[in-house]
């Protein structure tokens, strides 16, 4: 049996980080479309059939322009404008869905992943099923089929996180916790700690999860997801604290939660790791939701994606 084999490595990621898929197209796209990157959004394309090419105007950290010419999945997980360019006489067939990551800076897969992952239809064990009553559903309207459509666009969205965590160096993902989550031994340490991000972690403790020696542990932690563990495990503290004050959650009930002997010691450590106070933090972002105000419409031919270059690690 492979030694991750017995362990789930996303269901306490998605449960507490929670993503949403809804809807956006299904049919054939001719000539130019435009997705406008919108903060909190990311996309999921299917490319069922025809070629595409995709240009990322104005990104840094993305090809200019990428060419596809079998059925591929592309899953944007953050927010970044990209177009599509289709032969208007051989219009590729597409089915579209926006992503939901509430904040993508807080979104510990959103974090993770490269801005764009594209990956043929034919690699994903397990994606056929999925997608043949997504399908099904998109091709013709029926009771209930938006909803359903949603809901079978985020089986499609894990069914890839499946397949990244056993191909993270096929997929090009950088260290951090998609590449922790894919060696047979960390997984075990770090899904320990985001099940249990309050108990007294140490070293020997973490390597003991991980059937492994206290410095082969921590050797190969770092190399593996960039940090030590102390660092990892504060950091996905401080992420969890984040979504939790989000939440209206109580620093004194924070700071028992996530293992710290009181507030001030949890104050400490999250101005170390934000730069400001709890209290600052919350502040701010009650100030910028007010600042926003209502979310714009989307333009005409625009869908929503991502952009700025997170760590990929948290």
């Amino acid at each position: 049996m492979h030694p991750t084999s017995a362990i789930d490595r996303l269901s306490g990621l998605l449960e507490r980080f929670r993503l949403e898929a809804h809807l956006h197209h299904s049919g054939a796209l001719c000539g130019i479309t435009q997705f406008d990157a919108r903060e909190g959004y990311g996309y999921l394309h299917v490319l069922r059939r025809g070629e595409l090419e995709v240009r990322h105007p104005g990104s840094r950290h993305l090809p200019k322009s990428l060419h596809f010419h079998e059925p591929t999945v592309l899953l944007y997980p953050r927010p970044v404008t990209h177009r599509f360019h289709n032969p208007p006489a051989e219009g590729a067939d597409f089915t579209c869905a926006r992503l939901s990551f509430g904040s993508t800076d807080e979104h510990p897969i959103a974090r993770a992943l490269p801005a764009l992952i594209a990956v043929p239809l034919a690699k994903v064990d397990g994606l056929d099923p999925a997608l043949g009553l997504l399908f099904a559903e998109t091709d013709r309207v029926r009771c209930g089929q938006r909803l359903l459509a949603d809901r079978l666009f985020e089986v499609v969205v894990i069914q890839l996180l499946r397949w990244l965590l056993d191909h993270p160096h096929e997929a090009g993902i950088s260290p951090g916790l998609i590449t922790g989550l894919s060696h047979p031994r960390l997984a075990r340490a770090m899904v320990a700690m985001h099940d249990a991000p309050g108990d007294a972690w140490t070293l020997e403790r973490l390597a003991e999860t991980a059937s492994m020696s206290r410095t082969s542990f921590a050797t190969t932690f770092r190399d593996v997801v960039g940090q030590t563990p102390a660092d990892y495990l504060t950091g996905w503290r401080i992420v969890l604290a984040q979504n939790r004050l989000r939440a209206g959650r109580p620093i004194k009930l924070l700071s028992d939660e996530l293992g710290y002997a009181n507030p001030s010691a949890f104050s400490r450590a999250f101005a170390a790791k934000t730069g400001v106070s709890p209290r600052e933090w919350v502040r701010g972002q009650l100030n910028a939701t007010r600042s926003c105000g209502a979310k714009p419409s989307p333009a005409r031919t625009s869908y929503h994606a991502v952009t700025a270059d997170f760590p990929h690690h948290l």
